[in-house]
């Protein structure tokens, strides 16, 4: 069976840790390592994944050496990854049990290096388990196949459902910027010909805020997108605008789900 890597960043989590790291660990597809990269966390967070660690030796933990953001602290867990795919969570959401097993059955079907899923939204204050989930109306439905040129008009893969092959694509890291490097690395392993598949069955979950509402931090995410296509992809002026239009359109309408 294929070992996945599973990449953790960590920042003054502990209300949600424990229910993010549960999601892994009861995974159906058991073999895998989640790499945790604790970025300096003031309140339990550290503590609390020592106590994982000692309780399942899957759990690796690290402390940064230094705040460097979540992209630093992906990468920091990405060099330390042995596995032959590398998956990504948040802190903060969850993954379904067949998550992993699932999403693996598609890639080696498909032969597609990058995949990603639908993923459902739960509120802020979700206190439950992956395993107590009651699935809900609110999916954020994933595209079947997504080229370099779609994705620069629109970031179609949700974070907490990607997962790349590191046999295929070879020890990928995310660009150092301060926001929005996982739509970087996306972009940089399709801009060398790797296109994405979407499997469309929901098999994470994003904590995220009430439908219909739109976060002061997503309207600040529209610098960080500029800087990343005009910086990073080096798109003209007119290619940037209209990929900025489609950032802030899918932002619009996630938030209504």
């Amino acid at each position: 069976m294929p070992l996945v890597s599973v990449v953790m960043p960590v920042y003054n989590s502990a209300a949600t840790l424990g229910a993010a790291v549960r999601s892994v660990l009861t995974q159906t597809h058991s073999d895998l390592e989640l790499l945790v990269t604790d970025d300096q966390s003031s309140d339990a967070s550290m503590d609390l994944l020592r106590e994982f660690a000692k309780q399942d030796e899957r759990v690796l933990p690290q402390s940064a050496p230094e705040r460097g953001g979540a992209g630093r602290a992906r990468n920091l867990a990405i060099e330390r990854a042995r596995g032959d795919y590398i998956a990504f969570l948040d802190s903060d959401d969850m993954w379904l049990p067949e998550k992993t097993e699932k999403q693996l059955a598609f890639a080696a079907e498909g032969d597609a290096p990058l995949t990603f899923t639908s993923y459902f939204k739960m509120d802020a204050d979700y206190d439950g388990e992956s395993t107590d989930w009651v699935p809900n109306g609110r999916v954020v439905r994933a595209r079947e196949h997504v080229d370099y040129r779609a994705m620069l008009v629109r970031d179609h893969i949700g974070a907490l459902t990607a997962m790349y092959d590191r046999n295929v694509l070879g020890t990928r890291l995310m660009p150092e910027m301060r926001k929005r490097q996982d739509y970087a690395l996306w972009l940089s392993i399709m801009r060398d010909g790797a296109d994405a598949r979407g499997l469309a069955e929901p098999l994470a979950i994003y904590r995220a805020h009430q439908a219909g509402s739109l976060s002061s931090n997503k309207l600040s995410l529209v610098q960080y997108n500029w800087a990343l296509y005009r910086r990073h992809e080096r798109l003209s002026v007119p290619r940037a605008t209209r990929a900025l239009v489609g950032a802030v359109w899918q932002s619009l309408s996630n938030s209504r789900i």
